[in-house]
């Protein structure tokens, strides 16, 4: 069941044919909508921007943000002159607010197809955002972002690590990508809920939390590859890409199976790398036989110390970059 809360669009809101089980109408600061349903369960809150005492300062956004899953409430923008501009649109993005438009269509959309990041990271580099009016009925906003996304940010690729096996060496590699590319490649590293980048004295490494990673690739848009040692981050729809490492050594297998004794099964359909990997090819395509699991790379141990190492150069070319 779902929440409402509205004001200027009250009527729009309650010709959608949705179930509602409770309603706010009127102008509420952010503690009273808060207070309300903090601890509330819903599926959806359906959230007209106007029934936000001052929505025009991005703080009271923020403080809405920081106490409600905003995952969770689609909200509906007006037609004020200051939600029209690509600043406003941007701040809601690095507060986590993916899910807004203007009109029914957008709402109902949303509804089914909510958003994630990479769904909006362009918006902040269009040069003019047309948002139709509420009462018009064309396609949702978010819509018409991820079309131009498409075109503005094709370059860019997110390509994300996650270790399987316990340390397989996804932050090491990480830095390593970022040092083959970068004199060739605008290139960025980025490392989620962990501060190990801080041992390599490499002050373009980027360390940062799970809220904060979306303002992180904001800011590095403009990069051709951007790598990211993702450690315990799940929302992997950010990525264009994403490598599973294994250290194919007994120990390390048999930890790993100990510890989810589903992993293989799990593993199937996943890219994986055998990081730090002795093991001849004939020992790899036995590996693949036993796991059922596809390796698109075995690497060896390296001198991360190094710039220029042939097996980093071979993993790069194998995967197309």
């Amino acid at each position: 069941m779902n929440v409402m809360v509205y004001n200027k669009y009250k009527d729009l809101l309650l010709g959608l044919k949705l179930d509602v089980m409770k309603s706010m109408e009127g102008v509420f600061n952010v503690d009273e909508i808060i207070d309300t349903f903090a601890n509330f369960y819903y599926d959806k809150m359906i959230l007209d921007i106007t029934a936000i005492r001052d929505y025009q300062n991005t703080d009271n956004l923020q403080k809405l943000a920081m106490n409600i899953n905003m995952e969770n409430v689609i909200l509906l923008l007006d037609d004020n002159e200051q939600t029209n501009t690509k600043g406003y649109l941007s701040k809601l993005i690095s507060l986590g607010i993916y899910n807004f438009t203007r009109n029914a269509d957008g709402i109902n959309y949303l509804l089914v197809h909510p958003h994630t990041y990479r769904d909006v990271v362009s918006i902040h580099n269009l040069e003019d955002i047309d948002i139709p009016p509420a009462q018009e009925t064309p396609a949702p906003v978010i819509q018409e972002t991820v079309v131009v996304n498409n075109v503005v940010n094709a370059r860019m690729q997110i390509i994300g690590f996650k270790d399987a096996t316990t340390h397989a060496g996804a932050t090491t590699l990480v830095y390593m990508l970022k040092k083959a590319l970068q004199d060739t490649k605008n290139v960025a590293a980025i490392e989620v809920n962990r501060v190990d980048f801080l041992y390599f004295n490499d002050k373009d490494l980027i360390s940062t939390t799970t809220t904060d990673l979306p303002k992180e690739l904001m800011k590095k848009n403009s990069c051709d590859y951007v790598f990211v040692d993702l450690n315990d981050y799940d929302d992997l729809s950010i990525c264009n890409q994403v490598y599973y490492l294994i250290e194919p050594s007994t120990i390390m297998i048999n930890k790993m199976l100990r510890r989810d004794k589903n992993i293989l099964e799990t593993l199937k359909k996943e890219k994986i790398i055998l990081n730090k990997c002795i093991l001849s090819n004939e020992d790899v395509a036995a590996f693949e036989f036993e796991t059922k699991l596809k390796v698109v790379c075995a690497i060896p141990p390296c001198d991360d110390r190094q710039n220029d190492l042939k097996e980093i150069k071979k993993f790069v070319n194998k995967i197309g970059l």
